[in-house]
């Protein structure tokens, strides 16, 4: 079976999961999740991909990411953010030795409702975690930017999302009430969503193992039940 990290320099969007070694917490106070934004910012500006989610986690990462050029490189990308990170934490915190868990994550996503389930599915870590009554009560995730009037210039509106509504107040409200609407998703994790190559239907599922030569670990299904994106 080839190398899923066949599948990084690919263009679409992914899901990017990255770890701290061991599960050890890579943030401490708020000086390091701001200095993780802004090399996240430098890498974006570089590589020039377009970053439609993300939340920082104590020990983790997760970023949505689409690669639109197809030049651009999503391992050297994410091996500059992460090296870059790496430095500034073991220099101010002394520390020797691997800091994040192997490589990187990537899970490739179609470009519809699963790409708001995903948002969803991320923006709940912190409900999940324990960290957050509400999604909106974390700082450090992009939900605030799609449901209230928060500014984030890292961040660029992810089509699916764009395609709720031409309202941009409804458009806020609708997704603010498909993220609550996950409700076994703020109370446990649901592997179907980062235990695979893919996230998708049954037929983006079968074309993208076709296309990598890689089977997935689960396969894909039908429509997500609660679907917003309009026919």
């Amino acid at each position: 079976m080839p190398r899923a990290a066949r599948i990084f320099n690919h263009e679409g969007v992914y899901h990017i999961i990255t770890r701290g070694n061991n599960k050890v917490n890579v943030f401490h106070d708020e000086r390091d999740f701001l200095e993780y934004l802004e090399v996240l910012e430098m890498c974006k500006d570089r590589f020039k991909f377009l970053l439609y989610h993300y939340v920082l986690m104590d020990n983790h990462v997760h970023l949505i990411i689409e690669i639109t050029d197809s030049q651009a490189s999503l391992s050297e990308a994410m091996k500059l953010l992460n090296l870059s990170y790496a430095q500034y934490y073991k220099k101010k915190y002394k520390h020797f030795g691997h800091f994040w868990q192997d490589r990187f994550k990537s899970i490739l996503i179609s470009k519809d409702e699963y790409l708001l389930e995903c948002a969803a599915y991320i923006e709940l870590n912190p409900v999940r975690a324990g960290m957050a009554q509400k999604p909106e009560d974390y700082l450090w995730s992009s939900y605030r930017f799609y449901t209230q009037d928060s500014v984030n210039k890292l961040l660029d509106p992810q089509p699916a999302y764009e395609g709720l509504s031409n309202d941009l107040k409804i458009r806020k409200e609708l997704y603010r009430d498909f993220v609550l609407s996950k409700e076994s998703w703020k109370r446990e994790s649901d592997p179907s969503v980062t235990r695979r190559y893919f996230y998708g239907n049954t037929e983006f599922t079968a074309q993208m193992e076709e296309l990598f030569g890689v089977t997935d670990k689960f396969k894909g299904r039908g429509r997500p039940r609660k679907s917003l994106v309009p026919e």
